[in-house]
């Protein structure tokens, strides 16, 4: 890899994985737009590492009390909001991994195609645009109900499909059922650090399966440009979010899915 390659991977990584574009949806133009060869799964890990990284150190405090709580609860103690968020979390977790599971093979053969890319961008971006304009509430993160995580965490399922956007669908779902932006938005990120564990430890795997050549200086550059675009980007979208709400995103989304759509099929 040259240093443009890891440059431009481990930015776009960082800045997608957390916006709510969908990641799959650029990543899918580097090897359209370059002649670059494919980064491989060690590389992939390092990114996924470095996104990791950013989301948990912004949400230092909120996740040291959450586990703090968790394990308070655990002991028969008080079950506070934060000891609720963590299990929040984990339940809205577990659709996504089951399901992901499962379909694992379907999904990564037959659904990675510039069709449903584009269509998914336009259909779920159209749909994060009614729901912020429509059903958006006033309710945090730490004022949800089981009902409201068990949509959001079967909506999460959606992003299994390229070009839906995790964070996207999960702050629709989140929205609809009345959460505010910021408050969707925070819970988004705080479900994203389960799903990258799993999805960084899935690649892991299959790297210890077919061991590869790995470029050191390569990989600790990506990790922390990857880390450092997406510690920015979480910033600032919460930032962009109070002032100019979802619909930037929605048009994005949209006029993207559409050029998509014009370049490949037509």
């Amino acid at each position: 890899m040259d240093w443009l390659q890891v440059v431009v991977l481990a930015v776009v990584q960082g800045l997608t994985e957390f916006l709510p574009i969908s990641s799959s949806a650029h990543l899918i133009l580097v090897p359209v737009l370059t002649a670059w060869e494919d980064q491989g799964l060690a590389f992939d890990v390092a990114l996924h590492l470095g996104s990791l990284s950013a989301v948990v150190i912004y949400f230092r405090y909120e996740i040291g009390r959450m586990i703090a709580s968790s394990l308070t609860a655990l002991r028969g103690q008080e079950v506070n909001d934060d000891a609720m968020l963590a299990f929040w979390v984990v339940i809205a977790t577990l659709p996504v991994c089951i399901v992901g599971f499962l379909l694992h093979d379907v999904i990564s053969g037959y659904m990675r195609s510039t069709l449903i890319i584009g269509i998914s961008l336009i259909v779920f971006g159209l749909l994060l645009g009614y729901a912020d304009w429509k059903k958006r509430g006033a309710r945090s993160e730490y004022q949800m109900t089981l009902k409201d995580v068990l949509i959001i965490g079967g909506a999460q399922v959606l992003a299994l499909i390229p070009g839906t956007s995790r964070s996207g669908i999960t702050i629709t779902a989140a929205l609809m059922v009345g959460m505010s932006r910021e408050g969707a938005a925070r819970f988004s990120f705080l479900l994203s650090i389960p799903v990258i564990v799993l999805a960084g430890g899935l690649e892991a795997i299959n790297l210890l399966k077919d061991p590869q050549l790995i470029d050191i200086p390569a990989m600790l550059v990506g990790t922390l440009l990857s880390g450092i675009s997406a510690y920015v980007c979480i910033h600032y979208f919460l930032v962009v979010i109070k002032k100019l709400g979802m619909q930037p995103f929605v048009v994005y989304r949209v006029l993207f899915g559409a050029w998509l759509l014009w370049f490949f099929h037509y």
